[in-house]
């Protein structure tokens, strides 16, 4: 490549091929419109062709895009490869840690558990990224992901440390009002978009709720747990956030269907980093000795005296 094109050109080909257009790719490098817009343009005067077409659905590779973007991932995985070879030689605990998971892990569990890890190694700083599209930690957008799934991708090494239990449940003041909680038919529900069709969240509100009944949906299942908190209606959620707020009431026990188990992940080449081993260790030691909660079995919880049954009529 002629002078000044380098790896740093070819990070804005492999962003905006990735995400289609200009804005999602800066928002994934942290640059502006502009800059994106200009870097492209000037790699592809330096090439003398054409990268892009720009189309009504974002920007797609051109035949001269395509050999390139092909050239810019093989630099890529050669870098990060090299990148995690080196890191997974330090055992060091310190510097920054990146850790990718979910919103509901993000909000209503991990907090108190990186508290006490960052009492324990207070030179470490830890970067928490809620993301429900998984970020990759082979071109190490993160060290660690803890992730809720049945199916951990296959490039990634780890152990599942607990299930995660969903479970009905209605905010207590919204049951108290509404009453007849075992009839779910006749209950507005809170519901997930289409971004969730691939779960078994998903499939068993389809299964099992009405589509009338559906009066507000969201992108997320922490925006769930705050809209049936506010009184909307009924929700599938996790056991492990809701049991421990009295603010909310459980509605039967939880549905088998929608349990997924909580994954602590890495890549191979950095399981033995310093910083990677100890956060690994001492999260897999927390969220063990929360299984009984994170599986619905309530310790600290909701008494079960609290919890209301099922009619024989209703589902779940």
């Amino acid at each position: 490549m002629g002078n000044g094109n380098n790896w740093d050109d070819l990070r804005y080909l492999l962003a905006v091929a990735r995400h289609g257009s200009l804005s999602a790719a800066a928002r994934v490098l942290g640059v502006n419109h502009s800059t994106v817009l200009r870097r492209v343009t000037a790699l592809e005067q330096a090439l003398g062709a054409r990268l892009f077409d720009k189309l009504p659905g974002g920007y797609v590779l051109t035949a001269a895009g395509d050999e390139m973007h092909r050239v810019a991932q093989k630099m890529e995985e050669d870098l990060a490869a090299a990148n995690r070879l080196l890191s997974g030689r330090d055992t060091r605990i310190g510097g920054s840690l990146r850790v990718t998971t979910v919103d509901i892990l993000t909000l209503y569990i991990l907090p108190r558990h990186i508290a006490a890890f960052r009492r324990l190694h207070p030179e470490l700083r830890v970067d928490l990224v809620a993301a429900e599209a998984s970020l990759s930690l082979t071109r190490r957008e993160a060290d660690v992901a803890i992730r809720a799934t049945s199916r951990p991708p296959e490039n990634l090494v780890g152990r599942a440390v607990s299930g995660l239990a969903f479970a009905v449940y209605g905010a207590s003041s919204y049951l108290e009002r509404a009453g007849d909680a075992g009839d779910l038919d006749r209950h507005p529900w809170v519901g997930l978009d289409e971004s969730f069709e691939h779960t078994s969240l998903a499939q068993w509100m389809k299964r099992t709720v009405p589509a009338a009944s559906i009066g507000y949906r969201v992108n997320s299942v922490a925006g769930a747990v705050e809209a049936v908190r506010a009184g909307i209606g009924l929700g599938l959620l996790p056991c492990g956030v809701v049991d421990r707020d009295p603010g909310f009431r459980r509605i039967g026990d939880p549905v088998p269907e929608a349990d997924a188990k909580l994954w602590l992940l890495t890549h191979e080449d950095l399981r033995h980093m310093g910083r990677v081993r100890a956060f690994l260790d001492f999260m897999a030691d927390a969220l063990t000795r929360e299984r009984d909660l994170l599986e619905g079995r309530c310790p600290g919880g909701i008494p079960l005296s609290a919890q209301i049954t099922l009619s024989p009529a209703g589902r779940g």
